[in-house]
């Protein structure tokens, strides 16, 4: 053999070429011949009782785990997690927010009485103020409520089932099984689904993770999605079966998100973030009791609290710039509406309008407040404000306004696919540490989301 023939590149050359030869299964199986050994061996040597708690853990993985069981189980516990998370976040949400706007009436009260001038009262309670009670009165009900469960989860030992549950999916898209983890976080806040990227090793890996775990809804686009549930989708059935039809609809608006994760992620792998999925093995843990101490801390000091904070801090900005827009005039309208008709034109080219794209505008800040922000440029008032019922919410905007179907599954489309909020975007940025992929992971939601809201735009009105 000549020297040429023995390289170091040749060598390595040699060996990719071998490698791809093996086939994309098998490191899974030398994992399986290697525990298969290790099962005959230990047959073979130790002699002893077996192990109740370990037979129990056996016999709930068999069904948690099994190709039949597995992904329905998953799907069950997680929509229960969803469901108590909307409905036990209902009634704390109203009471928190009773409180928190009665502390700014009162404090507006103050002001006036001391001869402070109508826009200092205004731009600090009424817009500054209002943005951040917005905020907190809509995040933290559902946090404090999701983040816990999904604590217990984890703490039980069931996390780890889901991610050996979803790897084969996220292995054929490229990315790895612990994106499901990740992407389960993400139904909290998006901003800690990227915090839960961690738990990945491989980079490339971690970094499809943290670009795509904005398809997932966060509790800030619950309230869009659930009006437009509930107005468009239950008001077309009987009353008996309207809230399980707008469940229904919220569901498939999820489940939409998770299948544009595994899209996006297949197609990151396949381009700019080119690799092999990594093996991954993974040991399931015995289940085991939550520890109560762990659960809270983590769930309301680690994880609430954190993120609150920082929503908190974007959100101030966009209660001021609420109000500047709404107050301030430019000749007869006030620059909220000069904002509006600018804007028109590309709201109804994607299918929804002027006022809804600005509200996306004011709302990167904080998703919670597109709605209030709505509401406000709709009926023209001065700060951000919600009618008190559906039925109103659906006379304005059908009736006065002159929404459609196409509208609500325009805005439904966009809710679910838009650029994350700058909570997001500020721990994307901490967490990658690259100007680059912060603004990818900001732009390509919002491109993808201005892509499929245009088609499905131009075809409803083709074929109306």
């Amino acid at each position: 053999m000549s020297a040429s023939a023995t390289t170091p590149q040749s060598v390595l050359d040699r060996a990719d070429g071998l490698r791809r030869q093996l086939g994309a299964t098998v490191r899974d199986d030398m994992v399986a011949a290697l525990y298969e050994q290790s099962s005959i061996i230990v047959d073979r040597a130790v002699k002893g009782r077996g192990s109740q708690n370990w037979d129990l853990d056996q016999r709930i993985d068999r069904v948690v785990t099994s190709q039949i069981f597995g992904l329905p189980i998953m799907l069950l516990i997680l929509s229960c997690i969803f469901y108590l998370t909307i409905l036990g976040a209902n009634v704390p949400s109203a009471m928190l927010a009773s409180l928190l706007f009665s502390f700014e009436d009162l404090a507006a009260g103050w002001f006036d009485a001391l001869g402070a001038p109508w826009w200092l009262t205004g731009f600090i309670w009424h817009g500054v103020y209002r943005g951040l009670a917005w905020v907190i009165s809509v995040m933290l009900p559902p946090m404090a409520i999701f983040f816990p469960v999904f604590t217990i989860l984890e703490d039980l030992g069931y996390l780890p089932r889901v991610a050996f549950n979803m790897d084969w999916l996220f292995r054929k898209a490229g990315a790895h099984g612990k994106q499901a983890l990740t992407m389960a976080m993400g139904f909290g806040c998006n901003a800690a689904g990227v915090i839960a990227t961690r738990v990945i090793d491989s980079p490339r890996e971690r970094l499809i993770a943290i670009l795509t775990n904005n398809f997932v809804p966060c509790n800030g686009r619950y309230p869009t999605l659930i009006m437009l549930a509930v107005i468009f989708v239950g008001a077309a059935f009987p009353p008996a079966f309207a809230a399980v039809a707008a469940a229904g609809a919220v569901v498939g608006v999820v489940l939409l998100g998770v299948i544009m994760t595994l899209i996006v992620s297949w197609v990151l792998s396949k381009t700019v973030l080119q690799g092999e999925a990594s093996a991954f093995t993974l040991e399931l843990p015995p289940y085991r009791r939550p520890s109560i101490l762990r659960i809270l801390y983590t769930s309301l000091i680690d994880r609430t609290l954190f993120v609150l904070w920082r929503a908190i801090l974007t959100a101030a900005p966009a209660g001021a710039v609420i109000w500047i827009l709404a107050n301030v005039t430019w000749g007869d309208a006030s620059l909220a509406q000069h904002s509006v008709d600018f804007l028109e034109p590309f709201g109804w080219a994607l299918g929804l309008d002027g006022v809804i794209i600005l509200a996306y505008i004011i709302a990167i800040p904080a998703n919670e407040i597109v709605v209030p922000t709505m509401m406000m440029a709709y009926l023209g008032v001065g700060m951000m404000t919600e009618p008190t019922s559906y039925d109103d919410i659906r006379r304005i905007l059908v009736d006065e306004h002159g929404w459609t179907l196409l509208t609500a599954v325009s805005l439904m489309l966009f809710s679910l696919l838009h650029n994350p909020c700058a909570t997001t975007i500020l721990t994307i940025w901490k967490e990658t540490r690259s100007a680059r992929w912060t603004t990818i992971g900001a732009l390509l939601p919002l491109a993808i989301a201005f892509v499929v809201c245009f088609v499905v735009a131009a075809v409803w009105r083709l074929v109306a």
